[in-house]
């Protein structure tokens, strides 16, 4: 009796583990990217996706990348950008991992023309592009000038598009259109949404061929590539992430992002062109209302030894919420639960 008795126990645990490690499993793996490991810093824009099923996006590769050869990205089925601006396409990427990365606000950067760090990306993991169309075009040519072959549209099978691709490929929407990634062997997707931002989308003059360049200039003028967005991602474990992308507070905050897709965790882009912490407030408090916010983006050095620095805008921002605000740390990867709480990597 006593063997079987301690024989249940061992089974007990075994299975209580095994319950534990499948709850683990069923977490959504967020990673910044930023050139600071253990900061969030200037430049920060860069963030790593992984669904429980294994799918991995991309978001605005930006300028704290060094590129499509960057070691912290693993594989990459999905890229996405939010508009055009250099510090998102990345009209420059990081001189190098470590000491060559410069300070934490005065990033030491090399030129990325004239391809962009989203296109090398791309390029170099076999990647989808999803992003409005005539920025889709514009990243298209430049993965072919990498690749020397065509960028073609993603193969679709039912309405999905199954990971990983071959080559890299298309899958651009226009606003308010939506693709679903499946990974092998998972019979569900993710589902990614083009949602409305307000901002500009003006390419960086770095980025285009000399003969465009020289035509804009005698104007003072910039390149526009279709509307800026923001994205919805519904992962297969029930997390909905809201990807503000640079914006300010819009209608469709309410009406599509939390109305109509129900977002659960926003990651809001925190630049000090677009919002402030009052309107940033506002939108999360009363518009979108997510049951926690992941600040990126913030244009500032926010943090030193990982610790929030007291008097900087980002402070402000955490101080005005009336739900948890996780700091975009570069290297730390956060685990959400389908209800948008962070279980574990959040400060």
């Amino acid at each position: 009796m006593a063997f079987q008795a301690k024989a249940l126990s061992v089974l007990a645990s075994l299975l209580i583990g095994m319950g534990i490690n499948a709850a683990q499993a069923q977490n959504v793996k967020i990673t910044p990217l930023g050139s600071h490991d253990g900061e969030l810093c200037e430049r920060d824009r860069a963030t790593l996706f992984e669904d429980p099923t294994g799918v991995r996006i991309l978001y605005d590769a930006g300028q704290s990348l060094t590129g499509g050869d960057d070691p912290r990205l693993g594989d990459v089925h999905l890229v996405l950008l939010s508009h055009a601006h250099g510090d998102h396409m990345g009209d420059r990427k990081l001189r190098a991992l470590g000491a060559g990365a410069g300070t934490c606000d005065k990033v030491d950067t090399v030129s990325a023309a004239p391809h962009s760090t989203t296109a090398e990306v791309a390029a170099a993991k076999n990647a989808a592009i999803m992003m409005v169309s005539p920025m889709g075009a514009f990243i298209a040519r430049k993965i072919q000038n990498i690749t020397g072959k065509p960028t073609g549209n993603c193969p679709e099978k039912d309405g999905v598009l199954n990971v990983p691709f071959a080559a890299s490929c298309s899958a651009v929407a226009q606003l308010g259109g939506t693709r679903i990634l499946r990974a092998p062997g998972a019979t569900a997707g993710v589902e990614v949404t083009i949602v409305p931002a307000s901002h500009d989308s003006t390419v960086s003059r770095e980025l285009l061929t000399d003969p465009q360049k020289a035509a804009l200039a005698v104007d003072n003028t910039s390149l526009y590539l279709g509307p800026p967005s923001g994205y919805i991602i519904k992962f297969t474990n029930g997390l909905t992430v809201y990807l503000s992308g640079d914006t300010g507070i819009h209608a469709e905050m309410k009406t599509v992002v939390a109305d109509y897709h129900k977002a659960n965790l926003a990651m809001l882009n925190f630049g000090a062109s677009a919002i402030s912490a009052y309107s940033a407030t506002f939108a999360m408090n009363e518009l979108i209302r997510p049951a926690a916010v992941i600040a990126t983006h913030v244009n500032e050095r926010a943090t030193s030894g990982g610790k929030l620095l007291p008097g900087t805008r980002t402070a402000t921002l955490v101080k005005m919420q009336k739900r948890p605000v996780h700091l975009a740390i570069s290297g730390r990867t956060m685990e959400f639960d389908g209800k948008a709480q962070c279980l574990a990597g959040c400060n």
